[in-house]
């Protein structure tokens, strides 16, 4: 099958529960794309034990997508702009030590727990794994999503600190989880030796790196949009900065997701403010939110069929709803903490805990990395258990999350 028929595909069904969400569940749009499509995808495995295998087109079409590539090494540097694009530095900086611990901190506290708790609990199921793979598990679904953050953000109702801590957190412990997952993949592979300063050098290269190269691609992109008052070319030098940017990041092995950030920040703060007329500024914004929406879109829908591809067993699914306590639990402690650490420095309160607990969303990030592993058995239930996680963070947490901050504001 053909990238372009693939395409056509992907937005006529984006398309299509677009609007269906629209007319009838008005459900965020994230969670609304996302549930239609694993309805559909459910019909599909229904027909199929019917004896109607209309589920072998839909899974060849799946299997023509690399959603580790399409996601990681293709929507993933635009979608992280434009959340990035609308973040202001000056709230950013007040929260930078909140913000730096949880995206550090929070990320590797988290992978351990999660990773010794997930051993425990398949070996206790009979589907044990070697530590190691679950170590990897734990690394890659303790970053929170932006993607899906940041979505869900903008329809809470949550203060705009708060905003700011979790948005800010994502946008980074994004960055920094695939470096530990980077990490772990060598180590379990054999190609990296556990010795301190390979990690730590690994570490340093991959996250300095990508701040270091994130600055400097942002400024010449500033330079360069003050230097020109044309909106036209403004844009073709956003996307060449996103576009180029990624991929000059990755070929110097550096976080081009880091990199983007930063990069996005630049644009988004003193590019707006001294390098754009008001009309770019209004063209900008339409234009980024625009592409959001519509790759958000083509993501959700791509994780609602992925279903399609998985195996599932009985004991996959126990192992998938063990998971998914065993992620709430350990995103708890990596919060609750660090922060109780800074409490009698920053202002926080206990509420706090509570929200970014529940708001620390899975998105397909996390997807991608699992599908990225080498396939063997302890893949598979990695794979089973990252869906189960994800597929409960963005529709029931995701769904509930403005309902639990407008319940704590009440309290306050």
């Amino acid at each position: 099958m053909t990238f372009f028929n693939i395409l056509a595909i992907l937005l006529c069904l984006s398309a299509s529960f677009s609007y269906l969400n629209y007319r009838y569940l008005r459900l965020p749009t994230t969670i609304g794309l996302m549930f239609i499509a694993l309805l559909m995808s459910l019909c599909l495995l229904g027909l199929g034990r019917l004896g109607i295998s209309v589920d072998r087109d839909a899974e060849i079409l799946l299997r023509s997508v690399d959603f580790n590539q399409a996601l990681m090494h293709g929507m993933l540097g635009f979608l992280l702009f434009a959340g990035a694009l609308h973040i202001d530095l000056n709230d950013l900086a007040s929260e930078k030590w909140v913000v730096s611990i949880f995206a550090i901190g929070s990320v590797i506290i988290s992978t351990f727990v999660v990773g010794f708790l997930t051993w425990w609990v398949l070996d206790s199921l009979g589907l044990s794994i070697p530590l190691r793979y679950s170590l990897l598990f734990g690394a890659l679904i303790s970053p929170t999503d932006p993607v899906a953050v940041i979505g869900i953000l903008k329809i809470s109702g949550a203060p705009k600190a708060l905003q700011t801590k979790i948005s800010g957190e994502s946008l980074f412990n994004d960055g920094i989880g695939v470096v530990v997952f980077l990490v772990l993949t060598g180590l379990v592979s054999g190609n990296m030796r556990i010795e301190l300063d390979s990690i730590a050098s690994l570490f340093l290269k991959e996250a300095l790196g990508g701040v270091l190269f994130g600055v400097a691609s942002g400024w010449v992109a500033y330079r360069a949009l003050k230097s020109v008052d044309d909106y036209h070319v403004e844009l073709l030098i956003t996307l060449a900065l996103v576009t180029g940017g990624y991929a000059a990041a990755e070929a110097l092995e550096i976080s081009g997701p880091i990199a983007i950030v930063v990069a996005g920040l630049m644009i988004g703060n003193h590019g707006r403010l001294f390098a754009m007329s008001e009309t770019t500024r209004d063209r900008l914004d339409a234009f980024w939110e625009l592409v959001d929406e519509i790759l958000n879109a083509v993501l959700f829908v791509l994780i609602g069929l992925e279903v399609l591809v998985l195996e599932f067993t009985a004991l996959y699914l126990v192992a998938g709803m063990s998971a998914i306590v065993i992620v709430l639990f350990a995103r708890y402690i990596s919060v609750a903490v660090p922060m109780g650490l800074m409490m009698p420095f920053l202002p926080l309160s206990h509420r706090t805990i509570k929200i970014m607990t529940w708001g620390g969303l899975r998105g397909g990030i996390s997807v991608a990395m699992a599908l990225s592993i080498a396939p063997d058995r302890s893949r598979n239930v990695i794979v089973a258990m990252t869906y189960a996680v994800v597929v409960f963070s963005i529709l029931v947490q995701g769904s509930t999350f403005g309902r639990m901050v407008r319940a704590q504001a009440q309290r306050a």
